[in-house]
Parts: C-alpha cells; structure tokens; sequence
C-alpha cells in the first residue's frame, strides 16, 4: 500500500469539481478543499474525510480511497443540495481524472447521507466515493 497518491486524488478531485461549469451555477457559495473559515451564504461543497485502505495484488501496489465530499445549504429544504449532491456524483462517477502520483483505475458512489444540521438551519449531504488508484 502507498498512501502517496492522497495528495493527488485530492487535486484530481477538486479539479473536477471546480472545473465543471454546471455545479459552478449550483453552488454560489463555492467550493472548497478545506473547510471555509466562515460559513458561506447559500450552497457549497467542501472536500472532507479521507480513508485509504490497501489494495495492492500480484499486479503491483494499489490503493483504494474512500473519500468524503459534502454539500451545504442553508436553502429551505433539501431539494438545493440533493441537485448539487446529484450533479457531484455525475461528474465523479466514472471519471479517470490524471495524478500526479499513481493512475486512477475507476470512481466508485459508494453511499450517501442526507440530514439537518446546526439545529436544522442547514442542510447537509454528505457523499462517500471511492478511488481506485495504482502504483
């Protein structure tokens, strides 16, 4: 296992995200690789948590990412941040982004949790993806 890659899948994953046009008009408040150090108005995404678990076989070294990407909104309701949450996944899903570090094999939903936080004034989902990732 290696976790040398981390840095790369981060850069990858907030390049996709900031390079997407759509998400850009969904999400005003921005996006982020870490958290904002005041909370924006309206919705934005910042890159979270991160697992690595090793994945290497007979082929070589390999490493599996779980990585967390959440949505905040203080929209009324959840229908705001379920549309960004969805466009997340659609760009994520699938991609074979370029590291700088290792070579993405494939992107993995892995799950997703929708709630109220901060006493229900905001709405909070959060995606988990996985990143397959050799060398």
């Amino acid at each position: 296992m290696s976790y040398q890659s981390a840095a790369a899948v981060q850069v990858a994953l907030f390049d996709l995200l900031q390079g997407d046009a759509t998400l850009a008009g969904l999400v005003p408040g921005g996006i982020f690789d870490a958290p904002p150090p005041a909370t924006p108005q309206g919705t934005y995404v910042v890159l979270g948590d991160e697992d690595a678990i090793d994945r290497s076989d007979g082929s070589g070294p390999g490493t599996e990412h779980r990585v967390l990407v959440s949505v905040l909104s203080d929209a009324t309701g959840f229908l705001t941040a379920k549309t960004a949450a969805a466009r997340i996944s659609e760009i994520v899903t699938g991609a074979t982004p370029v590291l700088g570090t290792g070579r993405v094999v494939a992107i993995w939903f892995h799950q997703a949790q929708a709630r109220r936080a901060e006493g229900g004034v905001v709405r909070r989902i959060d995606l988990r993806f996985r990143v397959r990732v050799e060398g």
